[in-house]
């Protein structure tokens, strides 16, 4: 008899973005004559640099001749790419990062999932709230908790972010063995300092601790005070995976590029407590369950690395946080409290009462699609996020309808 694994059967009813989808369809069909203008999953709006185009063409045009034609790839990605990886995004910041430290893959989502396949069952795991669902949802269908109760998993343990503490959470109170961070934050947008980040370092240090940091918004930082890298950082070498992805500052969701850096001293242990790299083993995960990113997509992400790519990178990221600035000023103008928005294209609302039925509200008097904090955790609630992706006529009008509900 073929049996299930029953841990899916703990994960709550609907992904996050999958019930979003489902409400705005049933809106859609209902009110067919009505613009939606959407402000919620944070899914890129504008064309992929033209210095990343040209990359693809012509790598495209390689794989239409023979002489030049390209099979398989290196699973971790080819030299090009992660070469310039770490010479443009480590090495010019004073980070310590080499080339065949990095794996490229197709979405930082998938490595951030697929990363705690190297960890044994038993360990105890630390995950900010609110949160990314993915990396509670992939820890649930692990076998890492027990049931799900009164707003959140048995056997987590939960790392609050709340407007008390500024949305950085404390250092747990009992020790952990694996630790999930994001900044700047998704879904907040706050962010966090290196003072900050060095106390996590430091904890991870002590516990024997591995901290995944998600770095996925960097590229939108504003403030050069703020630490890009969590390698940025003394010691992190040591305890640390880091998770980047140009889906958001290079427009690249539709097509998929992102990487993944474990540094050679980065360490684990065995059940006998003896140190094993972790290099290694993701390594050897990669090449038997990922076959690459392919060839033109590689090349196009390279190309973000040029003087015109990285040009037109940044004039994406300014146009974005141009949005992020409107939407401050007219939240501000409203009355409501938020944060982010600064340094990361994400604004976090206190919504003033039930975060999913300021979403239908929202939904239905405006046509308007924000994402319910609820979504995102037991302290989400109460908080909706606007995201900046979008033109920036399309937040003006939304913005204007938000007006005209709310005053």
């Amino acid at each position: 008899m073929i049996t299930i694994n029953e841990n899916y059967l703990k994960l709550q009813a609907s992904y996050l973005f999958s019930n979003i989808a489902k409400r705005v369809t049933a809106f859609q069909e209902a009110n067919p004559e009505k613009e939606i203008i959407r402000l919620g999953i944070g899914d890129v709006t504008r064309a992929l640099p033209a210095a990343c185009i040209t990359a693809f063409h012509k790598a495209i045009d390689e794989m239409g001749a023979d002489t030049s034609f390209r099979g398989y790839g290196p699973e971790q990605g080819y030299d090009f790419l992660r070469e310039a990886i770490a010479r443009n995004d480590f090495q010019a910041r004073g980070a310590e990062i080499n080339a065949d430290e990095i794996f490229i893959s197709d979405g930082a989502k998938c490595d951030t999932g697929n990363i705690q396949e190297l960890f044994t069952q038993d360990i105890k795991v630390a995950i900010p709230d609110p949160v990314y669902p993915v990396y509670l949802d992939t820890n649930v269908m692990a076998g890492r908790t027990g049931n799900f109760s009164d707003g959140r998993y048995q056997g987590l343990v939960y790392l609050d972010s709340t407007k008390a503490n500024n949305y950085v959470p404390a250092l747990p109170t009992e020790d952990v063995d694996l630790i999930y961070l994001c900044f700047p934050n998704n879904p907040t947008g706050s962010t966090i300092t290196k003072e900050e980040l060095s106390q996590w370092v430091q904890y991870a240090k002590e516990k024997k601790a591995l901290i995944l940091f998600d770095a996925a918004y960097e590229a939108f930082i504003r403030d050069e005070s703020l630490p890009h890298s969590i390698f940025e950082i003394d010691g992190a070498r040591e305890v640390a995976i880091e998770f980047r992805s140009y889906s958001k500052s290079a427009g690249f969701t539709g097509t998929r590029c992102a990487y993944t850096v474990v540094p050679k001293e980065c360490m684990a242990f065995d059940s006998k407590g003896n140190a094993q790299p972790l290099h290694p083993l993701w390594n050897r995960r990669h090449c038997t369950k990922f076959n690459g990113v392919s060839y033109p997509v590689q090349r196009a992400a390279e190309a973000i690395y040029s003087a015109d790519g990285q040009a037109q990178t940044k004039e994406l990221i300014a146009s974005y946080m141009r949005n992020a600035d409107l939407i401050r000023q007219e939240m501000a103008g409203l009355g409501y409290d938020f944060v982010g928005g600064k340094n990361a294209p994400y604004i976090w609302i206190d919504a003033k009462g039930d975060s999913w039925e300021f979403f239908d509200m929202l939904l239905n008097k405006a046509g308007v699609v924000c994402t319910p904090g609820a979504g995102f955790g037991k302290c989400g609630e109460g908080y909706i996020r606007l995201s900046a992706f979008n033109s920036y006529a399309n937040v003006e009008k939304a913005m204007a309808r938000l007006r005209e509900m709310l005053k």
